[in-house]
């Protein structure tokens, strides 16, 4: 092992770094000598211990303003700073994972502590934790044949990923060992029968098993909801939605893909061997930092094999308080009473993927006591929790949402939540639940609140039946939030302006923000997601106009007059209070009259 202790061969000491942070102010300069001690006398067992990685061990802030905490970040843009290269926080998501693990070994980015972050036919960029230490440039460059050039990154990401990189490359060559053949004919709709060539991956062969881990360990790291993998016809992909965005991760052969999809199923207790039928099922596991987390897994025949999505849900979005999900004070103050009745029906409305789930389940979390049975029937059960009585809906045993509102009847409900009304049984079995005296809460897919009441009676719902029943109606949808890093105040312009308040006459803001991009938001301008939302109480003067011929467009009109803020304008307070863009409520919430 080659002991790394001073500058000599260009590896860097702790010295320089100390140097540079007392010259700079940010440590005192006896501190700073303290330290330079204390490095010193450290044990054998430290003495590859990156110098930047063993100073941020020691959470030391600096001596002047704004007083930072010293962290491997910081001391690594210093370091880019000493050296006079660019800094890099690595992205994994735009780095072609196969490219750079095949110009170079593992033990060579190692020992040098490098990591290849982009490569092209004729330039090779690296990542390196030692800017000082050049002697491996000559070497490789005449090796590759191309330029070399360097930036700093973070010592721990360089290790990280060395270690994922290649971990994933190592794991896919195995895999791909023995496997020539594209997807088995039977099972897809279009396949290319190439004569001669045979190889099938086992779901259970320790690389796919490593492929998996990495997939799902790199998607919760990513702040990812979704994960896509699907076949094509010689190389698939596996992409991650993030913030609503879809974005590419990997592109592997399909037959590889098929033997992670039959690993995932396996996982998820479905039926491997049947490809041609679509299936649903869930895993529980954990985080990297030990946070438990649920997966819901569907799978879909398509013309290249089966396709896998897995929905991610984390327990710790579900909250007490509505505000951190997006509902303004006012929007709060509505909803509690609302759900401070004791029986009646509240809808909740929206597209899929608008957040529904997460506002029924942490509406369900705020109402639990241990005197109340909160009872639910979904398809699937998104979420589990320990405090709800949850049942699941299954066609195949006969268990649907009305057999299963009918069964909740009989267990002594407080509260019931159905996961959709979708059809007038389940209309039927609610609004019964409602007449008896539990409180009922359901979604239904609607462009807007008003339009939830035209929805059941399309459905078969009597007008008396909602009059009675129906308490409210919440719309939502959900829109990127600007990355808090990187967002500046900036003039609105008349014609945008005037596409977000048409037909409100709202006072103009001085400004609004925008973001650039960052490094946390990955050059996006966007980090993380709140709701919009719109809540439409039912009045006397509403339940008036819940007849035979029911007017919509007076129904809203009437909700406006009474107080109702149409997602729209829920929308221009997120923009006001710097949360979100203009283009972004323009995108996201359609003006009444464009419903």
């Amino acid at each position: 092992m080659v002991k790394r202790t001073n500058e000599q061969g260009g590896w860097l000491h702790i010295s320089k770094l100390l140097r540079e942070l007392a010259k700079r102010g940010m440590l005192e300069r006896s501190e700073a000598n303290d330290l330079n001690r204390l490095y010193q006398a450290r044990g054998e067992e430290d003495f590859e211990i990156h110098p930047i990685i063993w100073l941020s061990g020691k959470h030391l802030k600096s001596s002047r303003p704004p007083y930072e905490e010293l962290s491997s970040e910081r001391l690594t843009q210093l370091l880019a700073e000493i050296s006079g290269l660019p800094y890099l926080r690595i992205d994994p998501l735009k780095i072609d994972v196969d490219a750079v693990t095949g110009v170079l070994s593992k033990a060579y980015a190692v020992r040098y502590r490098i990591l290849p972050v982009d490569v092209t036919a004729s330039d090779v960029v690296f990542a390196t934790a030692e800017p000082f230490n050049s002697e491996w440039i000559a070497e490789l460059g005449g090796v590759l044949r191309r330029t070399i050039h360097c930036v700093v990154a973070n010592p721990l990401d360089i290790a990280r990923y060395q270690e994922e990189f290649f971990g994933i490359s190592h794991s896919l060559r195995n895999a791909r060992k023995g496997v020539s053949s594209s997807p088995n004919a039977i099972n897809n709709v279009e396949a290319l029968v190439e004569l001669g060539r045979s190889g099938k991956l086992d779901a259970n062969d320790r690389h796919i098993v490593s492929i998996v881990d990495w997939v799902l360990q790199y998607a919760f790291d990513q702040r990812a909801s979704d994960i896509h993998i699907e076949p094509r016809r010689e190389e698939g992909q596996i992409r991650f939605r993030i913030d609503g965005d879809l974005h590419v991760v990997y592109e592997m052969p399909t037959t590889i893909l098929i033997a992670i999809i039959s690993r995932i199923k396996s996982l998820g207790r479905m039926d491997v061997v049947d490809k041609r039928r679509p299936q649903d099922g869930r895993v529980k596991t954990k985080t990297p930092n030990g946070k438990e987390v649920e997966l819901r897994l569907s799978t879909m025949p398509t013309a290249f094999g089966e396709k896998l999505v897995m929905r991610i849900f984390d327990p710790q979005v579900l909250v007490s308080d509505l505000g951190e999900l997006g509902f303004s004070a006012r929007d709060n103050e509505q909803w509690q009473e609302m759900i401070r009745k004791t029986h009646g029906i509240i809808l909740v409305t929206g597209p899929t993927g608008s957040g529904k789930t997460t506002t029924l389940y942490s509406t369900l979390k705020s109402l639990y006591r241990p005197e109340r049975n909160l009872c639910t029937i979904e398809d699937p059960i998104e979420m589990v929790e320990p405090e709800f009585n949850q049942m699941q809906v299954n066609h195949n045993i006969g268990v649907d949402f009305a057999s299963g509102i009918r069964t909740l009847l009989r267990q002594d409900p407080d509260i019931i939540m159905v996961g959709e009304i979708r059809d007038l049984e389940t209309a039927e079995m609610a609004i019964q639940s409602a007449l008896t005296g539990h409180l009922v809460l359901s979604t239904l897919h609607t462009n807007d609140a008003a339009s939830a009441i035209t929805r059941l009676m399309d459905i078969g719902v009597p007008p008396y039946l909602i009059n009675a029943t129906l308490i409210g109606v919440v719309a939502q949808r959900l829109v990127r939030k600007l990355c808090i890093h990187c967002k500046e105040p900036v003039a609105i312009d008349d014609l945008t302006w005037h596409a977000l308040s048409h037909p409100w006459p709202l006072e103009r803001p001085q400004q609004v923000y925008r973001s650039s991009g960052c490094l946390e938001c990955r050059k996006t301008g966007f980090l993380g997601r709140i709701g919009i939302y719109e809540i439409l109480r039912i009045t006397p003067k509403i339940r008036a106009l819940i007849k035979q011929e029911v007017d919509v467009d007076k129904i809203r009109e009437i909700a406006l007059q009474q107080g109702m803020e149409p997602l729209r304008i829920s929308g221009v307070h997120k923009v006001r209070l710097g949360l979100t863009t203009p283009a972004e409520i323009l995108r996201v919430a359609p003006a009444h009259d464009e419903l």
